[in-house]
């Protein structure tokens, strides 16, 4: 090898070895390690008490939780009450949440984990903490789920495992990816999902009446007492109720459900401008004047609600009672008087929305005359 060629090789090597020095220095800059220790707070000491707002981002879709004159709504619900256990369960989450596992990462494989915020759906989900004036408190991004695997393979094939984990970032720093063990699967923005389902509930029904736009439909039932049987208002003399049609009606809306609030209700698509209305009355003087309308899809009614009751608020003594008594029965009488004061309260706040209820909230009691009778014996 001549001195020449010997000079092209010194040359080479010296550029190759530059080379690979620089690209290492750029990889190790790319790849830094998380900022986060194990067992560490990922985000942080802050006061829980100065989080007014919540809102959480996926891909287009947004919701906000407000706080508003302390009582948590859904600002896309047209400010419907936001179940208030399921907040101050994620805020307990999330003050809570520690690192598992710091992640060494760069800004070009945040999107490998889903943890950059875009329209797309394989995006992060952006959780912000606001406080009352807006101003983040703190902010963090949800990215993939971390899957755990069986080590066995399926008989159904595949071994996708189970979600174990989350990988996260505060706010948009690389260097602060970590793996926790929380998966928040509630955290979506789904405003339905994080209503307060609390309902109405009619109970110790003593009449029941159902009024269809098609008069011959309609029916009314009433009993003495609590455990008594149905009679029929009005009956023809060829109509025998059937009492095991009639047997669940007294039931019928004693846990009834919701499923959405319907912020612009539209008549034409509700169908409440010409409802089938149920009217119950109880043996505690409350009484329930349900109107439904069209059906939404084929597993909820549009429905409203009106709630009214007569509560006596003083007891009149028994002819014959004891003094001894008389105190032990006007605390009994002043707990049960304070109660349905306090449901006549929280149900008559109802009366403002329309909501999509559940089919089988309702198909029990939206029954037409015919389906109450007793089939006639074929006389032949």
């Amino acid at each position: 090898m001549n001195r020449k060629q010997l000079t092209l090789v010194l040359l080479a090597v010296v550029v190759l070895g530059g080379l690979g020095l620089w690209l290492r220095n750029r990889d190790k800059s790319s790849y830094k390690t998380s900022q986060g220790q194990m067992g560490q707070k990922v985000l942080g000491e802050f006061d829980l008490n100065t989080v007014a707002a919540i809102t959480i981002k996926h891909a287009t879709n947004e919701l906000q939780l407000v706080q508003t004159n302390d009582l948590w709504t859904v600002r896309q619900r047209g400010g419907y009450p936001a179940n208030f256990g399921d907040i101050s369960e994620t805020l307990r989450k999330l003050w809570e949440l520690k690192v598992v596992q710091p992640i060494r990462i760069g800004p070009s494989q945040l999107e490998r984990l889903e943890l950059t915020a875009s329209e797309n759906t394989n995006s992060a989900t952006v959780v912000a903490l606001l406080d009352k004036e807006g101003k983040p408190v703190r902010t963090v991004f949800l990215g993939k789920k971390h899957m755990r695997r069986s080590g066995s393979p399926s008989p159904f094939g595949g071994d996708d495992g189970w979600p174990d984990g989350r990988y996260v970032m505060l706010d948009d720093k690389p260097d602060t990816v970590s793996l926790v063990a929380e998966t928040f699967n509630n955290l979506e923005p789904k405003p339905e999902q994080w209503l307060n389902k609390d309902f109405f509930k009619a109970e110790k029904v003593r009449s029941i009446s159902v009024t269809y736009p098609v008069a011959p439909n309609s029916w009314k039932l009433t009993r003495e007492t609590e455990t008594g049987q149905w009679d029929l208002a009005d009956a023809q003399p060829d109509e025998q109720l059937d009492s095991a049609k009639t047997s669940s009606l007294a039931n019928a809306l004693s846990w009834p459900s919701f499923n959405d609030v319907v912020t612009d209700p539209q008549p034409d698509v509700t169908g409440l401008d010409a409802p089938t209305v149920a009217v119950i009355e109880t043996f505690d003087n409350f009484t329930y004047t349900v109107k439904a309308g069209n059906k939404s899809g084929e597993d909820a009614y549009y429905m409203t609600v009106a709630v009214a009751a007569e509560i006596p608020q003083t007891r009149t003594p028994g002819q014959d009672e004891k003094e001894e008594d008389k105190e032990r029965l006007d605390k009994e009488f002043k707990e049960k008087t304070d109660k349905l004061n306090e449901k006549l309260k929280k149900e008559k706040a109802l009366e403002n929305w329309t909501f999509l209820v559940s089919k089988w909230s309702l198909d029990s009691l939206l029954k037409e005359r015919h389906a109450l009778m007793a089939e006639k014996k074929d006389e032949k």
